[in-house]
């Protein structure tokens, strides 16, 4: 199976990501709505509906209804998380099985990995390492989701040399797809950013794409222009395209709105300057 499975036509991506678990419970509570297993199923399902079929690509976590129309992600990672908190460690999520994924309909599993100078490097390493080859070994495509962070008595934590610090590391693993944090938070001197980017472009040598977390909602177009002018392939991005949902009363409305419009607009984005992935030396 190629990349072509979740790009678009031109080789680029712009792809939806649905997979939060305790974070979107939490942030359906910080929005006063329904926080419970029903209420985070009816919006999963409302993005799928409302999104998936204008991504290229769509990823979500095991137990909910596949999108009909892009390619499929599954997440096939375990968190680590407390409620209201953010992801401090992942493991495999040893309940997926990759060939039954397969069989359901998945193009790629995606595993989230939490990088930072703690001494677990080399399980992290080895963790991401069996994670590309339990894809091979099933036909699936990899992606490969490194988030840094600082290390608890870490006070010196620079994010950008973080960011290629990871890509560096995890990088030679060979990933199908490398899903990169944007260098500075999308804030700042473009060219700092840029800068970065075509660092991790060099460093890695296989198609990458930005994601959004962490990066405020309005700069989050600017952040994906800068990153595929200087070599990315697109996005794979949650809470920058359907987080306004979470703040209507209507949600189904304006996911087929204002965050379909968000998503169209990013899409035009990478069309105009991403970097195709068949580009890709590998």
């Amino acid at each position: 199976m190629s990349l072509d499975a979740l790009a678009y036509p031109d080789g680029t991506f712009a792809m939806v990501a649905m997979d939060q678990r305790e974070s979107l419970r939490t942030m359906l509570a910080e929005h006063g709505r329904p926080d419970d297993a029903q209420a985070i199923r009816s919006f999963k399902a409302a993005v799928a509906e409302h999104l998936g079929p204008l991504a290229s690509g769509f990823l979500i976590d095991q137990g909910y209804e596949a999108p009909r129309g892009p390619g499929w992600i599954l997440a096939a990672d375990a968190l680590t998380q407390e409620r209201g908190g953010p992801v401090i460690d992942t493991h495999l999520d040893e309940t997926v099985d990759p060939g039954k994924a397969r069989a359901a309909g998945a193009v790629a599993l995606k595993l989230l990995v939490i990088w930072k100078r703690d001494n677990q490097q080399t399980r992290r390493l080895e963790m991401a390492a069996e994670f590309v080859r339990r894809c091979a070994a099933a036909g699936l495509l990899s992606v490969l989701e490194p988030v840094a962070q600082p290390a608890e008595d870490e006070h010196d934590f620079d994010l950008n040399a973080a960011i290629l610090e990871a890509a560096a590391a995890l990088g030679p693993v060979r990933p199908d797809l490398y899903k990169a944090q944007v260098p500075s938070r999308g804030t700042g001197n473009p060219e700092t950013i840029r800068a970065t980017c075509h660092q991790l472009t060099d460093t890695l040598q296989v198609p990458w794409v930005v994601l959004s977390n962490g990066v405020a909602r309005d700069d989050f177009p600017r952040a994906v222009e800068l990153a595929c002018r200087a070599g990315a392939s697109g996005t794979l991005a949650g809470r920058a395209l359907w987080t306004p949902a979470l703040e209507t009363e209507n949600a189904a409305e304006t996911l087929a709105s204002t965050c379909r419009a968000r998503l169209a607009l990013i899409a035009a984005i990478v069309h105009e300057h991403a970097r195709p992935w068949q580009k890709v030396s590998r």
